[in-house]
């Protein structure tokens, strides 16, 4: 594990400690937590976004405008 030094507003400091609290654990892994989860939450996105931009269409136009509403 590394150590970092973070600085933060007084009341994010506030909250933080309050929200360890809270969970019966401490800021450092109160923070680790939020960030590990931030970071599984980013690459799942960016794997997903991935994924769709790279799979294969189906679906093609033969380049006619779409039909209006009152055609549906």
């Amino acid at each position: 594990m590394k150590n970092v030094t973070v600085s933060m507003d007084d009341a994010v400091a506030e909250w933080a400690r309050l929200e360890a609290a809270r969970r019966n654990t401490s800021v450092s892994r109160l923070l680790g937590e939020l960030l590990a989860e931030k970071m599984r939450h980013d690459d799942a996105y960016e794997r997903a976004l991935q994924d769709w931009l790279h799979r294969e269409r189906a679906w093609a136009s033969d380049g006619q405008p779409h039909p209006s509403r009152a055609e549906r």
